[in-house]
């Protein structure tokens, strides 16, 4: 393992003694000549990357908390936007839009990259970059966005007609590449592949073949029990016409009734490794352990055990994907509103354009965006109703600063919004209290070479057994330069998806998140680089693929606060209520884990403003 890159390898929680040290090392001052880090091209443990949530975890914790003595930094704004990612950065765009090009507005962010979760990430490999994303996927039907988005989206360059030829919808069929299932040594017995998802969850991925072989057969070659093959083939066999229901009540019926119920009532399974196929057959579609989900979540999902279906029809494809997912649309957000980061006019040019970091944040600019400053307080200068003016004090390089603003744009996660604005009406606060986030990581592999993909017939792998419960090889998108692999020997990326859960069947929702979310920011890189060998070094053929020797880098994305989870009744409308000169956006206030709801929440904020 000599060879992987491996950068950012420190344990988020030994961070946590020590981020003043991480930050002073890697944020240049602001308008400094410095060359600062390049954080797209940053390997080893990122998206929340350690670091990134220690003050905002301080100050949700302890109801004490202090930043220190607060550095008054002069700057006054006309909005302040709290939050990078992309319903932060379409604030801005919107406000911008609205007030005209002079406009003075600051966006601050935790992280070390803007976006959010739409996360770029670069691979060197052989001298070849190679890109991917870390996060937030693919635009989801945008030709079917309100008027407004679509306006952004001109505005910004992204050609949604682009993609019809970009993305190479017979890629895996060329190659013979199908969705299969890899059945592990340690829960299974052996490690072995089958030519079979034994779920719908891969249909999203326009192109890739499904089962290649018959129910029958698949299940014959699994390695369960006979009891299990039994059991198994009669979930494939089953679905809602199994269900002792008349079929006028059967809509009702499958939206109040709980999915592992119906496996294990209607249909009598209880083989244990037939359950955990089923509970991790539905992963980020669901957000949550598939027992926690009813009969008709599980179908929608995708879950073991229903017909496959066509996630998305011919009309609207899922293919708008930038080779760095989202992450395109951030940068195209960004050049919009910081002209000199890059050159290139179009969200396409931009896709291998060089985005100069020092740019973000100059005196001399209307706009500015500044990095690892974790916002703490905001609070309006008088009283609520009539005040002027707010202000925003924020921690950077361990020092806490203070800018104000005329009007704030609160684009972070909803949950944390009650303890940085302290005076919002009580029953708001509880509201945005009751939002949650699932945990969530992206992992990406950088491989010199996909032989053994190519002889396996993988093109996605379910894997019920790994902590990377599905991997794939990456949408295939050749875009403004940049192009996607087109032979075995050529070096890849694959995407390996983990969506942890509780050890624990059954736990609430919110409890199997937060017990996952503890074991996920406790693992160091090693332990995932140990779980990403074993998972490929067990489903792969020897013949073609030897870890050291194949695998160039790892970029493990971490999200303790990923996929939105809507709070309980109307609490979602309730936290979004605009408070004076404070609004806000994120895709919690939608709710959606979605990427254009992110970014209509923040136009939306812009509106609440102006009214």
């Amino acid at each position: 393992m000599s060879k992987i890159t491996r950068r950012d390898f420190v344990n988020g929680s030994a961070t946590l003694i020590a981020t003043s040290v991480l930050s002073s090392a890697q944020t240049p001052a602001f308008g400094s000549e410095e060359k600062p880090t390049y954080p797209p091209s940053l390997t080893g443990l990122r998206g929340s990357h350690p670091g990134a949530n220690t003050y905002a975890h301080r100050r949700a914790w302890n109801a004490d908390f202090d930043a220190g003595a607060i550095h008054d930094t002069g700057e006054d704004y006309d909005l302040v936007v709290v939050g990078a990612g992309l319903s932060g950065l379409a604030a801005a765009y919107s406000y911008r839009r609205q007030f005209g090009p002079r406009a003075k507005i600051l966006i601050l962010d935790n992280h070390d990259d803007f976006g959010g979760h739409a996360k770029r990430n670069e691979h060197l490999i052989n001298g070849k970059k190679i890109i991917s994303y870390g996060g937030s996927q693919t635009l989801v039907e945008p030709r079917l966005a309100a008027p407004a988005i679509r306006t952004l989206f001109e505005d910004v360059g992204v050609d949604l007609c682009r993609f019809d030829t970009a993305f190479d919808k017979g890629f895996y069929k060329k190659h013979g590449l199908g969705a299969t299932t890899y059945f592990n040594a340690e829960h299974f017995g052996q490690d072995r592949v089958v030519q079979h998802p034994f779920c719908n969850y891969y249909n999203y991925i326009v192109g890739l073949q499904g089962a290649a072989i018959s129910n029958e057969e698949a299940v014959a070659q699994t390695p369960l029990g006979e009891r299990g093959q039994a059991q198994l083939l009669k979930v494939l066999q089953g679905g809602l016409h199994s269900l002792n229901v008349p079929p006028e009540t059967r809509s009702d019926y499958i939206k109040s009734h709980n999915y592992f119920d119906y496996l294990t009532g209607t249909l009598g399974v209880d083989d244990p490794q037939v359950l955990r196929m089923a509970r991790n057959s539905a992963i980020d579609w669901s957000s949550a352990s598939a027992e926690l989900l009813t009969i008709e979540q599980a179908m929608k999902s995708g879950a073991l055990g229903f017909a496959p279906v066509t996630s998305y029809n011919d009309e609207q494809p899922y293919v708008h994907h930038f080779p760095d997912g989202n992450a395109g649309v951030a940068r195209a957000l960004v050049k919009y509103l910081i002209p000199d980061i890059a050159e290139g006019n179009t969200a396409e040019s931009l896709v291998t354009a060089h985005f100069d970091y020092r740019e973000l944040d100059q005196a001399d600019r209307p706009t500015r965006v500044r990095l690892n400053s974790t916002v703490v307080d905001v609070h309006h200068n008088g009283d609520v109703d009539s005040a002027d003016t707010v202000s925003i004090r924020y921690v950077r390089d361990g020092t806490a600063h203070e800018v104000t603003a005329a009007h704030v744009v609160m684009a972070c996660y909803n949950m944390m919004i009650p303890h940085i604005v302290a005076d919002l009406p009580e029953r708001q606060a509880t509201a945005l209290g009751q939002q949650l986030k699932s945990p969530l990581v992206y992992t990406t592999l950088g491989l010199k070479n996909w032989k053994a993909f190519k002889e396996a017939g993988i093109g996605l792998a379910m894997s019920p057994g790994n902590m990377h419960q599905t991997l794939f090889m990456d949408f295939p998108v050749s875009l403004g330069g940049y192009r996607y692999t087109s032979a075995p020997d050529q070096p890849c990326i694959i995407q390996m998806i983990s969506c942890p859960y509780s050890e624990e069947w059954g736990k609430p929702r919110n409890e199997q998140y937060r017990e996952a979310r503890y074991q996920m920011l406790g693992r160091q890189f090693a332990d995932y680089e140990s779980e990403v060998r074993q998972h490929l070094s067990g489903m792969l053929p020897p013949k073609y693929f030897d870890f050291d020797r194949d695998v160039a880098s790892i970029t493990v994305n971490r999200w303790a606060h990923g996929y939105t989870v809507a709070g309980p009744g109307s609490s979602v409308r309730l936290g979004r209520v605009p408070h004076g000169r404070i609004t806000i956006a994120n895709s919690d206030s939608a709710p959606a884990a979605d990427a254009i709801a992110a970014m209509e929440m923040g136009l939306r904020a812009v509106e609440e403003l102006s009214a």
